[in-house]
């Protein structure tokens, strides 16, 4: 049994881990420079990978040449350390991802002969599906917003446009103010990958996106400039420090408007509009190839998981409504 579970405590020990070595963040960054430069990976995913990279580094220390000595054997005895206290199988495989291809880097670098992570079987993972949310529960999600108020206003058109678009948390709260055009109804979306899609923005979330750049947007950036990002873009939901929400504060609100539509913030994931954006249209009959390319899915077999929900969902009406179900 795992002796220690909690993310606080998770967090406690890694702190108390020594501090990165200069050798091991060398490696480290030009092996991010080099997949940023050769796969365009998102900022979020490089910063996944510097955190994986840099714990093993951490609870390394110590032992000869770092990161760059660590064996097999060694690889197994961090995992088993994680594993014992409570990091997930599915946070083990990701971490077990990013090791694979900083040390593939490393053999294509002639820097090891051989990469030790080659022969350790990822954990095996549950498949989960998607949680969505029943329309009546969106209809309530997206009214719980005071939006005479300009921060509920701005909430009303993250969350409709959420919805609208199927968009991810970290594409909505990075949306810069360039990527929408009102008068065509459609939304430029750069996801993973750095890859473009275009999404329509529909009726709905177009209305309240146009009554937050009207009206919310101005109030919370008063006659201040909006500060442009590293990139030149300006972001376009704003914080009243005028800098953009972050992915763990936008979850914040997402729960606290679902408390206030009665619902459940169990039952409402990071990506809970996400999902129920799918598995809504699935549902109502779409496409599944136009869905792929509205969810920004590089493979059609990640977009067929919600081909189980909306089943499930067939199901339970036939089991409903059938007289013989």
């Amino acid at each position: 049994m795992p002796d220690t579970s909690t993310p606080a405590q998770r967090r406690q020990l890694v702190q108390q881990l020594p501090d990165l070595r200069d050798d091991d963040n060398a490696l480290i960054q030009r092996f991010l420079d080099t997949i940023w430069a050769e796969q365009g990976l998102a900022r979020a995913s490089l910063d996944s990978y510097r955190r994986d990279l840099e714990g093993l580094a951490r609870w390394r220390d110590g032992a000869a040449q770092g990161l760059s000595g660590i064996d097999r054997k060694g690889l197994f005895d961090y995992l088993e350390w994680r594993a014992r206290h409570g990091w997930s199988a599915r946070s083990n495989a990701r971490l077990l991802s990013a090791l694979r291809a900083f040390f593939a880097d490393a053999v294509r670098r002639g820097q090891r002969s051989e990469d030790p992570s080659a022969l350790i079987d990822p954990p095996h993972l549950p498949r989960l599906l998607p949680k969505a949310l029943a329309e009546s529960q969106i209809d309530a999600l997206l009214a719980a917003p005071d939006v005479d108020q300009p921060l509920g206003l701005r909430d009303r058109a993250m969350l409709e446009l959420m919805y609208a678009a199927g968009l991810r948390v970290s594409e909505l709260v990075e949306l810069p103010a360039n990527a929408v055009n009102l008068r065509q109804g459609v939304l430029r979306v750069t996801g993973k990958g750095s890859k473009e899609r275009l999404v329509p923005l529909g009726e709905e979330s177009q209305h309240w996106l146009e009554r937050y750049l009207a009206e919310a947007r101005p109030q919370l950036a008063g006659k201040r400039a909006v500060p442009a990002s590293r990139d030149g873009a300006v972001p376009l939901f704003l914080e009243p420090s005028l800098h953009p929400l972050s992915r763990q504060q936008f979850w914040s609100l997402v729960k606290k408007y679902a408390v206030l539509a009665g619902i459940d913030p169990a039952r409402i994931s990071p990506h809970g509009l996400r999902h129920s954006f799918a598995t809504h249209l699935l549902n109502r009959g779409a496409d599944l190839r136009a869905l792929q390319m509205l969810l920004g899915h590089s493979s059609l077999s990640t977009t067929q998981i919600y081909t189980l929900v909306a089943r499930e969902h067939l199901q339970k009406l036939h089991a409903r409504h059938h007289p013989r179900g």
